[in-house]
C-alpha cells in the first residue's frame, strides 16, 4: 500500500470521476432483458453491437480481481460460480453505467502454437480465443456466448489507479524494460516470472460482459458427462467404451428432453475451435431441464492449428444424433460461397485488434467443419437419417387462448 500509494503521487494520478446513474437504456441493461429460452441475445440484435462498442470505449472506473482468484485468496465462498484455478490471470472491470466485464490479458501471440507436450488443463488462456469463440458462437446461430470484444488497456489509467483491493495494487511493478507489470496472487504459477506487461502501459485482451447476477439469474453448474481427466495419466470411460452414450442416455436428464442435443451442439463447437477443457456447462435455471447450454470460458481454444483433437466429437460419433437446425447451419457454411473461413474472417474484422486469428487457425475451421459433417454422415449410413436427425424446426402449437388473439 505505501508502494502503490508513492506511485500515484509520483505520477500525480487522480481520482476518476464518480460514474453515471443507471439509464434504461444502458446497453448492459438491455443485454441481460433480451436473454431468452432461445439464446444470450436474439439474432441481429442491435444491442449486441451497442454492447460491443461500449466495452471498447466506455471509460474504466474500477478493477477487481474475479471471483475465482477471490476463492483462492479466502476473501469468498465462490464454490456455486466458478471452480478456481488459478493458473491465469483475469480482472472484473467496470464501467460507467454499472457495466461489467472480464478481461484477460494477452499471454501468447497469436501465431505461436500450444506445444504438443503440454496438457490441455496446464495450456495457457489465450484472450483472441475468447474473442472468437464469441464470433463462432454467432455464425453458428448458437448465441450462447456472451458478446466477447478486444481492447487496449492502459494497465496504470484503468486498472492499478482505479483499484482498490489493496492486494491488486501489490503485485504491480515495474520490468527492467520499463513495462509495468502485474501477476495473480495464487497457490501456483503467480510470480513475477507469469505477470503480464504492458507496452510500456498498453496491454491488449479481451472483455466478456457478464450475464445478470446470480441472485436475479440463477445458474446450475453441471459436470459435463464427457468430462476428460485432469490427471496425468488414467481415461474416463468415455475414453475407452465406445457404447459410453448408451449409459448416458439412461441417466437423468439426458433421458429425455433435448439436453444430449444440446451437449452434441456444445461438443461441435470445442471442436471446431479445439477446446478440450469443457469439464462443466452453465445453464439458466428459469428455462429448465430444456434451457440452452451457456459456452463460457473458451480461452484454452485455438492453441493449435495443425491439429484436430477428433476425441472432442465423442458425444456426436458416440450418439449418432444432432439437431437439425444445426447440421443445416454446418452444411451452409461448407458452400463454397459461405465457407466458414471466409465468414469468419470478415466477422472479426469488426474487431479493433483484427487480425484475431492468424490464416491457418481459419482454414482450420474448414477442415474441421468437413470431420464433423463426415462424421454425421457415418451416423445416418449406420442408423438412418430418421434416428439422426433430431427435427427442431417444427414450431410448437400456439395454446387455444393465443391462436384466438393472433385471428382475431
Amino acid at each position: 500500500s505505501r508502494r502503490h500509494k508513492l506511485y500515484r503521487e509520483e505520477l500525480n494520478l487522480t481520482s476518476p470521476a464518480a460514474p453515471l446513474p443507471l439509464r434504461p437504456e444502458a446497453s448492459w441493461l438491455q443485454f441481460h432483458l433480451g436473454i431468452s429460452r432461445d439464446g444470450l441475445y436474439p439474432r441481429s440484435s442491435p444491442t449486441v453491437n451497442k454492447l460491443l462498442r461500449d466495452m471498447q470505449d466506455f471509460t474504466t472506473i474500477s478493477a477487481d480481481y474475479s471471483q475465482d482468484e477471490k476463492a483462492l485468496l479466502g476473501a469468498c465462498d465462490c464454490s456455486q460460480i466458478v471452480k478456481p484455478s488459478g493458473v491465469h490471470l483475469k480482472l472484473v472491470l467496470r464501467f460507467q453505467d454499472f457495466g461489467k466485464a472480464m478481461f484477460k490479458p494477452m499471454r501468447q501471440k497469436r501465431d505461436e502454437e500450444t506445444p504438443e507436450d503440454f496438457f490441455y488443463f496446464v495450456d495457457f488462456q489465450r484472450h483472441n480465443a475468447e474473442i472468437a469463440a464469441f464470433h463462432l458462437d454467432r455464425i453458428l446461430d448458437f448465441r450462447r456466448v456472451p458478446p466477447t470484444v478486444g481492447r487496449l488497456i492502459n494497465v496504470t489509467k484503468e486498472i492499478l489507479e482505479v483499484t482498490k483491493n489493496e492486494i491488486l495494487q501489490s503485485v504491480f511493478f515495474v520490468s527492467p524494460a520499463s513495462n509495468v507489470c502485474f501477476f495473480a496472487k495464487c497457490p501456483y504459477m503467480c510470480k513475477t516470472e507469469y505477470a503480464v506487461c504492458g507496452n510500456p502501459h498498453l496491454l491488449e485482451g479481451s472483455l466478456s460482459a457478464f450475464l445478470p447476477s446470480l441472485n436475479l439469474a440463477p445458474r446450475l453448474s453441471i459436470p459435463n458427462p464427457w468430462i476428460r481427466s485432469y490427471s496425468f495419466d488414467g481415461k474416463e470411460e468415455w475414453e475407452v467404451n465406445p457404447l459410453y452414450c448408451n449409459t448416458v442416455r439412461e441417466i437423468y436428464p439426458y433421458s429425455n428432453g433435448n439436453r444430449l442435443l444440446n451437449i452434441v451442439d456444445m461438443a461441435i463447437f470445442d471442436f471446431l475451435i479445439g477446446n478440450m477443457d469443457r469439464h462443466h456447462y452453465e445453464m439458466f435455471t428459469k428455462f429448465g431441464d430444456d434451457g440452452f447450454l451457456l459456452h463460457l470460458d473458451n480461452a484454452r481454444g485455438f492453441g493449435r492449428h495443425s491439429h484436430d483433437e477428433t476425441s472432442i466429437l465423442a458425444p456426436l460419433s458416440q450418439c449418432c444424433i444432432i439437431k437439425r437446425t444445426t447440421l443445416l447451419r454446418l452444411q451452409l457454411l461448407a458452400e463454397p460461397e459461405y465457407q466458414l473461413s471466409d465468414v469468419m474472417r470478415e466477422s472479426l474484422l469488426q474487431d479493433r485488434l483484427a487480425p484475431v486469428l492468424t490464416e491457418p487457425h481459419l482454414l482450420a475451421l474448414d477442415r474441421r467443419l468437413q470431420l464433423i459433417l463426415k462424421a454425421v454422415r457415418k451416423c445416418i449410413d449406420t442408423y438412418g437419417e430418421a434416428k439422426v436427425v433430431a427435427n427442431d424446426t417444427t414450431q410448437p402449437e400456439a395454446p387455444a387462448s393465443d391462436r384466438v388473439k393472433l385471428t382475431t
